[in-house]
């Protein structure tokens, strides 16, 4: 936390030298490896992915809660690739459908600078859609495919 000086005014902060940065370095894209069963995607321009629980409060005697109770988990995720990186998929497709491509995992390796290796794991994914969309002037095509997951494993740092 930044410290003021009681000597300066209070809507200007010191922020003194001593804080040290962690690490250094925050986490980017080019540290980013994202692999479906051990191969790197090459043309990938975005992941996202997440999980949200169910979670209420349970209320008993009195207006506030007494306890809470958690429950389904929820995973999601999305791929974003170039139309090539589609085609190559499709072409593992029975029938060039996506939506057939058998259950796989997902790796998502962040190898920063600072050489601590972060990896979380997209369980059996699979794609829900196939589609383009393309429009005049457009230089490439840039795809966001929705996948559902069974569970994401959030990895731990390791060094």
């Amino acid at each position: 936390m930044p410290r003021v000086s009681n000597s300066q005014n209070q809507n200007t902060m010191s922020v003194t030298t001593s804080i040290p940065l962690i690490n250094g370095v925050e986490y980017s894209w080019g540290d980013i490896v994202a692999a479906a069963n051990g191969v790197p995607f090459v043309g990938i321009t975005a992941i996202k992915y997440g999980d949200s629980q169910d979670v209420q409060n349970n209320y008993g005697a009195g207006r506030h809660p007494v306890s809470r109770s958690k429950g389904r988990i929820t995973p999601s995720a999305s791929i974003t690739l170039y139309k090539s990186e589609v085609v190559a998929l499709q072409r593992q497709a029975p029938n060039g459908r996506l939506q057939d491509i058998a259950p796989f995992d997902i790796t998502v390796s962040y190898l920063p600078e600072s050489g601590i290796i972060s990896t979380d794991k997209i369980r059996n994914c699979q794609f829900t859609e196939n589609k383009v969309d393309w429009k005049e002037g457009d230089l490439n095509q840039q795809i966001e495919l929705t996948l559902i997951p069974s569970h994401i494993e959030w990895g731990q740092p390791k060094v």
